[in-house]
């Protein structure tokens, strides 16, 4: 009997979840010649900080990345931060912000902390570079070398591009500069393959024509899907409030995971955990909530550890229920704050960080989204007497809570 190919298990464990794989073949080519060579290859990702927050959506390449680590391969992560200050037209319909260095770089380096989360952080699997280290210091000469690799008309076959030229909306020629600098971060750093999520797949196919340009092998592009919020509809960020973060508590990680739509559940399983695709098919046609319950536990465990995902679950349960946690976090309210004992429950749901401002908490208590001890505010100017209820259970939402203690 013949012993299984290396290979080929590798292939199908990298397949799981991919988007595109350009050229079909070379990915197998290039990993049998790894072996062969005794060598690893050099795994690309760029990322350009524009935020600091890592949500599972971001997790899905970076999981990918771990599994050319765990292969015994090389990440190149490369924290974009003179890229991310032309900004990335990718997607998008009209001209991105630029962003300064410094803003950049304090994103990047919050971004790696949580990247090390996904990714095994020892130096024979991963390298860390800043492509201002050879970006910034890139001579005109050598630019107008880099721009004679890309001809204006094959610029305007991308999607985008190609919207915004017809519709007669603005296109910088900045703007031509971010895909070859980001094909020359791939020139730089030698890369073999690079990552990125389909939005991507033409940045990274300008890769491999400009390191061609350079007498380098072109490198293989591989994509993975972008990943729908937990409202089912849109891209997950942030801003939608349809994320779910790395670096969340364990008991809303869970909550959360307990929230994604059934039609999305087989695709979270696939892109964000090493769980049973099949397995979790069959479990959501028969008992979702039971699915849910399995997905969620292993999103917790992920970045978390085994520790926390029973009591998570408990609290779920216990919050499903209609009950209050008993470990709620403690916010003080004391005489500096409120003089007389009371405070508007806007600005209090500001306080302990339910909301950014009060006319955000006022549309939550216009939807009667704001309780305190159980009970839904329906006044948008209501106030709340801390000192006279000495202590008090402010509520947002079904699961966001909050014990209001008064020390005067």
């Amino acid at each position: 009997m013949s012993s299984p190919d290396p290979v080929l298990a590798a292939l199908e464990r990298l397949n799981r979840g991919a988007e595109h794989v350009v050229p079909e073949g070379e990915l197998a080519a290039k990993l049998r010649r790894a072996a062969a060579e005794g060598r690893q290859l050099r795994v690309k990702l760029g990322v350009d900080p524009s935020s600091s927050d890592l949500h599972v959506g971001h997790a899905v390449v970076l999981r990918k990345l771990r599994q050319f680590q765990d292969l015994g391969h090389l990440v190149v992560l490369i924290v974009g931060d003179f890229t991310a200050t032309i900004g990335d037209p990718s997607g998008k319909s009209k001209t991105r912000p630029q962003l300064t260095l410094d803003e950049t770089r304090a994103h990047g380096a919050t971004y790696v902390a949580q990247a090390v989360k996904v990714l095994d952080d020892h130096p024979e699997r991963l390298e860390i570079r800043h492509n201002s280290e050879w970006l910034e210091g890139l001579g005109f000469g050598e630019l107008v070398r880099l721009a004679s690799t890309y001809t204006v008309a094959r610029m305007l076959e991308r999607d985008d591009f190609t919207k915004r030229y017809r519709e007669g909306t603005p296109i910088s020629v900045h703007e031509f500069l971010y895909p070859l600098a980001q094909a020359y971060d791939s020139v730089a750093i030698r890369a073999d393959v690079e990552l990125g999520g389909t939005d991507q797949l033409f940045n990274l196919l300008v890769g491999r024509d400009v390191q061609r340009a350079y007498g380098m092998e072109p490198q293989v592009a591989l994509t993975v899907p972008l990943l729908e919020g937990t409202d089912g509809v849109e891209k997950m960020s942030k801003s939608l409030g349809n994320y779910i973060s790395i670096a969340e508590p364990p008991e809303v990680v869970f909550t959360k995971a307990m929230q994604v739509p059934d039609q999305l559940l087989v695709k979270y399983t696939t892109l964000c955990t090493e769980l049973d695709v099949d397995a979790m098919a069959i479990q959501v046609g028969g008992d979702p909530v039971g699915a849910h319950r399995t997905f969620a536990r292993e999103l917790v465990r992920l970045y978390h550890g085994d520790a926390p995902v029973a009591a998570a679950e408990r609290r779920y349960d216990e919050v499903a229920r209609g009950g209050v946690p008993a470990d709620l976090p403690e916010h003080v309210v004391d005489a500096a704050a409120a003089p007389d004992g009371t405070l508007e429950a806007a600005a209090l749901a500001v306080a302990v960080g339910f909301t950014k401002s009060k006319g955000e908490a006022r549309r939550l208590i216009d939807n009667r989204g704001l309780k305190v001890d159980g009970v839904a505010l329906e006044d948008r100017t209501a106030v709340v007497d801390v000192r006279g209820a000495g202590s008090l259970v402010l509520q947002a939402g079904k699961n966001a809570f909050v014990r209001v203690v008064w020390r005067g």
